[in-house]
């Protein structure tokens, strides 16, 4: 992201804020700024969701096609990553400036949905070695306005939670060969369970302490932090550590442990969550983590 210069006045504030749990928009260290979700609004996307956390804008589109699976993973379907950062984004992301950023977002999102309790891709399976579901999610990052990991990985998951996988039903066989026919009813459909998937926590170490939802002021002022990957059974299944500064082991294992506390803030505060959608309840549940 570009650079945001600070006075050492400005900082000092900063620093000070977040040692008496007064931060400069009024939340405290575990409290995340308003956000509001939007689903269904790509028409040609099989799952979409559009989240913005404050000035963070993400738009997530899934795509699925019939593709063959891996000789590693014959009975499995896939789930790829795409990120794309918009120019109007911020000036650092003119030209091939944002590549770097989305090319971290997408591998670190390839390392929290590898484990195998995350998705069951076996469900994308049509035909064992043969054809199999491929799910593209495309991730369009339209304005940073901090925590962007977050943002991505909420909006991700309320995509996939929408995404509608069409049914297909084996033909007769003619010779060897088998045929697929895709269903003619639009209401016979299937989704992805969804309740396990992982939402990333970033936690940034600003002094002795440690505060989630950075805004790009606040990044500014950290030296260190680190992201985690947090599965729907509460499991971690990635840890990334961002910043140029280090981290004691204790420090470490203490930021893990607020993660904990990040999330029950934000199960807890479902006011600060606006969903523009009929189906408020069913989506919050597999919403949170």
């Amino acid at each position: 992201m570009a650079e945001i210069l600070l006075s050492e006045a400005e900082k000092a504030f900063i620093h000070h804020g977040v040692q008496d749990d007064l931060r400069c928009d009024g939340r405290s260290r575990l409290d995340y700024r308003p956000i509001v979700l939007e689903t269904g609004l790509v028409s040609n996307a099989s799952g979409s969701a559009r989240l913005r956390l404050a000035n963070s804008d993400i738009l997530v589109g899934v795509k699925v096609e019939l593709s063959t699976p891996t000789p590693e993973k014959p009975l499995e379907g896939r789930l790829e990553f795409f990120v794309d950062c918009s120019a109007n984004a911020t000036p650092e992301f003119e030209g091939r400036g944002g590549e770097n950023l989305a090319n971290e977002i997408c591998r670190f999102l390839q390392r929290s949905y590898a484990s195998e309790s995350i998705l069951n891709l076996t469900e994308l399976c049509v035909l064992p070695g043969q054809q199999c579901w491929i799910l593209y999610a495309d991730i369009l990052i339209l304005e940073c306005g901090g925590n962007l990991y977050d943002a991505v990985s909420l909006a991700v998951k309320s995509a996939l939670y929408t995404t509608q996988i069409p049914s297909i039903k084996i033909a007769t066989m003619d010779g060897d060969q088998p045929e697929l026919e895709l269903s003619d009813d639009p209401y016979d459909i299937k989704r992805l369970d969804t309740q396990n998937v992982p939402c990333l926590v970033t936690l940034m170490k600003i002094g002795n302490h440690y505060l989630v939802d950075p805004t790009p002021e606040e990044e500014c002022c950290s030296s260190s932090g680190i992201i985690v990957a947090v599965s729907g059974d509460k499991k971690i299944t990635a840890v990334r550590k961002i910043g140029s500064g280090s981290l004691h082991s204790d420090s470490l294992i203490s930021m893990l442990k607020a993660r904990r506390g990040a999330k029950t803030h934000l199960n807890s505060n479902l006011g600060c969550i606006q969903l523009i959608n009929s189906k408020r309840i069913s989506i919050s549940k597999h919403f949170l983590f």
